[in-house]
């Protein structure tokens, strides 16, 4: 599997991780004093584009963002959504040759997945939320 594949499959395992660590409680902190959705509502874009970018580079273009995550604001589903999404983007990639796959989609999800990862460092910061110790290693918080 190219680097590229392996990256982003990185990036959604640390994300599963942060919210598998946190309790529920936190899917509703924001953070004060600046515009802010929640944390929950930060996993419904997350899994939404991964669900979307999967639809895209299955088709070779976007066409468009949709979610079926259907509560924000329930760990269980926030995980079992993370996990769905990294199994059927896994097989996606054993499925498919780099060459066959749009790249620019593939730098797109990586993108947006990691930027996320900074909102949600953001999040943590400002809430007081530990870390799981893979963003401590990746990301040395």
């Amino acid at each position: 599997m190219g680097i590229l594949k392996q990256r982003i499959l990185q990036a959604l395992s640390l994300t599963y991780d942060f919210y598998n660590h946190m309790d529920e409680g936190c899917l509703a902190l924001r953070i004060s004093d600046v515009p802010s959705n929640t944390i929950g509502e930060q996993a419904y874009c997350i899994i939404g584009a991964r669900e979307s970018y999967l639809n895209a580079l299955k088709i070779g273009k976007w066409a468009g963002f949709t979610c079926s995550l259907n509560n924000s604001d329930i760990k269980n589903l926030i995980i079992n959504k993370l996990e769905e999404t990294y199994t059927n983007l896994e097989r996606f990639f054993q499925d498919n040759s780099v060459e066959e796959i749009n790249s620019e989609l593939l730098l797109d999800l990586l993108e947006h997945e990691v930027q996320h990862h900074g909102q949600l460092i953001r999040y943590a910061y400002a809430n007081k939320i530990d870390f799981p110790k893979s963003w401590n290693v990746r990301y040395t918080v």
